[in-house]
């Protein structure tokens, strides 16, 4: 691993490079588990406090840091929340064409674990907020950056540790925006811009079959492992009844407008309910997309059944990673699951995690405006995320995120598979780009769009 960057005045100036500034992050192992981000939030806290910002790190377990910093404003508006988290997920078994913690640059890239998922967006925030500061500007409200850890695991050791333990730092914000969202998406020669708005919720649900057993030399038909396999079939063959909810609408509606006529109208039969399946297997890649956004969802994960190889189980269950749609209960996807695999199966919710309330779009056109004039001729829209991020914790304090970390993605480059997988990276030029919105953020934030 390639040390980071030294020397005061080499960091004094990293504002102004924040290619350079993601290279460092991401010479920093913070693979969750174990996570161990302490060093990377070190080198961050050496950053700021050389640029003049006052930090304060907070650890559930020491390994674990948390920093947090505030560039002071006027206080006519509330304050704007930016938080990213730097741990990353696993490169185990995975042939990368550049070493994944290098921050090598080839062929106008910055190739390497946490360059999309979501180091470049915390150097871009960090670049934006320094050069907010050593040009003296004093926004409308104050502007938080939390860097946090754990994000990739659940957040006990960062977001959720923070709300739990330190609301108090984050007393009275109304709006933050955080990952997930505000990269370029193209479909077909139009460029859009999803703004993530919504994310899904969290719902694990363990469903267990129950059926005779015995000795593994003495076969049984139509028991408990028989009845695991209908399951399973059943939900890789049938979707959970459609849901059309507000945002996942303007989220179609933003494609659709972009699409020439006929297109545009077969996108929209997707808002009928009666036709939303067929239109989705005629959709191709952008249906897969679209999916998750309509249906709640499982995906099964775990099996358990026996521990030995010549007992046929009489029990075996099944866990599910179930996402559900904004604004849903935990019992709208028991009762979806119950209508589909009928009694025999058994359904225990094991974890549930709300998602943020209802989208509060009041700094929606301000971000949209701020895209649309970065790459003129775009179309931003909303976003409803299939998957979960940090907002889900901040919401408990009535903190309404939105995914906005701008990227300008080629179209041969998919945003989506790229984040977890191999060869994760981000265009050098994009870094730029990213960090030009988000300082035109802070200067918009608190005034009319």
């Amino acid at each position: 691993m390639n040390p980071p960057a030294k020397g005061e005045s080499n960091l004094a100036t990293l504002r102004e490079r924040p290619v350079e500034l993601l290279q460092n992050l991401i010479r920093f192992d913070t693979t969750n588990p174990p996570g161990n981000e302490a060093a990377c939030i070190g080198f961050i806290d050496d950053v700021l406090t050389t640029a003049g910002f006052e930090t304060m790190i907070l650890a559930r377990k020491e390994p674990r840091a948390n920093l947090i910093t505030r560039l002071p404003g006027r206080g006519d508006v509330p304050p704007l929340l930016m938080y990213g988290h730097v741990d990353v997920v696993t490169t185990e078994g995975q042939a990368w064409t550049h070493p994944p913690f290098e921050g090598t640059i080839a062929d106008g890239y910055v190739w390497g674990r946490g360059t999309l998922d979501m180091k470049g967006a915390v150097a871009m925030m960090m670049s934006a907020l320094m050069r907010a500061k050593a040009e003296g500007f004093v926004p409308a409200g104050d502007v938080i950056l939390a860097v946090v850890s754990d994000e990739e695991a659940g957040g006990d050791y960062g977001a959720r540790y923070l709300v739990e333990n330190h609301a108090d730092l984050f007393k009275g914000i109304l709006y933050a925006i955080g990952e997930a969202g505000g990269f370029s998406f193209h479909v077909g020669s139009a460029t859009v811009y999803p703004i993530m708005v919504a994310e899904k919720q969290i719902c694990w649900i363990r469903a267990t079959v129950r059926g005779e057993g015995g000795h593994g030399s003495m076969p049984v038909r139509g028991e408990a492992m028989a009845k695991l396999a209908q399951m399973l079939q059943t939900l890789d063959r049938r979707r959970l009844p459609v849901h059309v909810t507000e945002p996942t609408r303007q989220m179609i509606e933003a494609i659709a407008s972009v699409l020439p006529a006929t297109q545009k109208l077969l996108l929209r039969q997707l808002l009928n309910p009666a036709l939303t399946n067929a239109i989705l297997n005629l959709a191709g890649p952008l249906g897969e997309v679209l999916n998750p956004l309509l249906h709640n969802t499982v995906s099964p994960t775990v099996v358990q059944a026996s521990t030995k190889t010549n007992v046929i189980p009489c029990e075996v269950s099944v866990e599910l990673d179930g996402r559900l749609l904004p604004g849903l209960s935990a019992e709208v996807m028991v009762s979806e699951l119950r209508a589909l695999l009928g009694s025999e199966v058994e359904l225990e919710i094991i974890r549930h995690e709300p998602g943020p309330p209802e989208p509060d779009m009041g700094l929606f056109d301000t971000l949209a405006d701020i895209l649309r004039k970065a790459d003129p001729g775009s179309t931003p829209g909303p976003l409803v995320l299939a998957g979960v991020t940090d907002a889900r914790h901040f919401a408990r304090l009535g903190i309404h995120t939105y995914g906005f970390t701008p990227m300008k993605i080629p179209p041969d480059l998919n945003v989506w598979q790229l984040a977890h997988g191999i060869d994760e990276r981000i265009p050098v030029d994009s870094m730029e780009f990213g960090t030009e919105a988000i300082y035109k953020l802070l200067h918009r934030f608190g005034k009319a769009s």
